[in-house]
């Protein structure tokens, strides 16, 4: 289980899972990575008996080891979210230091986005209905003007313009 999750750290920088099984997989994934400093075939050979990816020790070798070279330790960092909403178990995202593209302030950033998948379905569908609501009706409105548009210019045989409401009023006279 700790090979597994190790391998999908490494590939995909960030992983979500319990607060326990991260909090192992952390000093599991901490020892390869500093085993990986090292560089040696002899290196990779011993991380290959436990991660069994060769994709994930590629991009260990090549990418991960680059950016943490000059660190001493602290690869990983730990941020506890919000209870999983079936079984109310304690959660937590594991990732790479290094490879965060916003600082996730104490996991603000991931409830926000756990919510939105789990609790807000069917909050989500029934926002998604009121947009297409009010989508509809700017659409409706945006088709209004350009047919008020169309009735005031010039007509062909005439060369006049003519109002909408006085093209009503004749059509209106000739159904009499």
């Amino acid at each position: 289980m700790l090979a597994n999750l190790s391998t999908q750290l490494l590939l995909h920088k960030r992983i979500e899972t319990t607060e326990a099984k991260a909090k192992e997989a952390r000093q599991y994934v901490e020892k390869i990575i500093t085993k990986a400093k090292d560089g040696t075939v002899h290196a990779q050979r011993i991380i290959f008996r436990k991660i069994r990816d060769k994709a994930a020790v590629r991009e260990l070798f090549e990418d991960i080891v680059g950016r943490v070279a000059d660190r001493n330790g602290g690869y990983t960092r730990v941020v506890k979210l919000a209870p999983r909403y079936g079984d109310a178990a304690k959660m937590a995202v594991l990732e790479l230091v290094d490879y965060t593209e916003a600082p996730v302030d104490a996991g603000k950033q991931v409830k926000q986005d756990r919510s939105k998948r789990v609790r807000g379905s069917r909050k989500a569908v029934a926002a998604e209905s009121v947009s297409g609501a009010e989508e509809s009706v700017a659409t409706e409105e945006k088709e209004a003007e350009v047919t008020e548009e169309t009735a005031a210019m010039p007509s062909a045989e005439t060369g006049e313009a003519e109002s909408a409401s006085e093209e009503k009023e004749e059509k209106d006279g000739e159904k009499e």
